[in-house]
């Protein structure tokens, strides 16, 4: 990891208080420190965080820190949380709902949760880059019309940045919400450059595995990126730390360049 690139691991971590048994979080969460450490990243992108959980993250990750955190908030709150390694500094952050009013509590008509996005700024050495976390609900309606939500919140604020979106969106790249962002629908002026990709290509990996570390089934935890950044590898990981996986779903990581050398 240099100045010259940047990497991001991203994980939806199961809800905290779901009763999983053996693979409840109490459990669970002695996996991560040395998985944190073996996949370590500039940006940790989780989804589904309950804020007990994120104390525990945040006493794993000394040297980060974090936005996207609702403090207090209600027992069954879920984050989407990003902590970013100090070096980076946080320029702005927004915190949004998927939704038609998405700058207060709120939720799409045939969304079962009201679902959110954290959308971050962070600068380091003269380079900007903007990280998006984000949950998605499960009706495709509804999905698309989130992505929408975020593209017009991005390009409000940020159009022409560098930008990595992560999380989990409950549907695979075939679906009309994949489309979206690698095609621009909702942005139809949108250039080439500023349109998502995906860091991985068909056949595209299973994310989901249910505790069973199972590699079958959909796509649906991405890393997306756009602008003046390239892809130097990206996997998804599969390790087992002492019989245990850290969710139910598979951690994903990428690391990237700049395109342009530093103006």
């Amino acid at each position: 990891m240099t100045l010259h690139t940047i990497s991001v691991f991203s994980l939806n971590i199961r809800f905290g208080l779901a009763d999983d048994g053996l693979n409840a979080w109490r459990f669970r969460k002695a996996v991560f420190p040395a998985l944190m450490e073996r996949y370590s990243a500039d940006f940790n992108a989780f989804q589904e965080v309950n804020n007990f959980q994120a104390d525990d993250l945040a006493e794993m990750l000394p040297d980060y820190d974090q936005v996207g955190r609702r403090t207090p908030a209600p027992l069954f709150w879920q984050n989407n949380i990003i902590f970013y390694r100090r070096p980076w500094r946080c320029r702005h952050v927004d915190h949004f709902f998927l939704s038609p009013t998405p700058d207060i509590p709120s939720r799409f008509r045939e969304s079962r949760w009201p679902r959110q996005c954290t959308l971050a700024v962070f600068e380091r050495e003269g380079r900007q880059v903007v990280c998006v976390n984000t949950h998605f609900d499960f009706k495709e309606g509804v999905q698309a019309d989130s992505a929408g939500v975020i593209l017009k919140r991005l390009n409000s604020i940020v159009p022409s940045a560098s930008t990595i979106l992560t999380g989990d969106f409950n549907a695979p790249p075939e679906s009309r919400c994949h489309q979206v962002f690698v095609e621009g629908i909702t942005e139809p002026d949108t250039t080439d450059g500023y349109r998502f990709r995906n860091v991985f290509e068909p056949p595209y990996p299973a994310t989901h595995h249910g505790f069973s570390g199972a590699r079958i089934g959909d796509h649906i935890d991405w890393i997306l990126y756009r602008g003046d950044l390239r892809l130097n590898c990206a996997k998804v990981i599969y390790d087992v730390v002492n019989g245990r996986y850290p969710s139910d779903h598979f951690p994903l990581w990428a690391e990237f360049h700049w395109a342009s050398s530093k103006r």
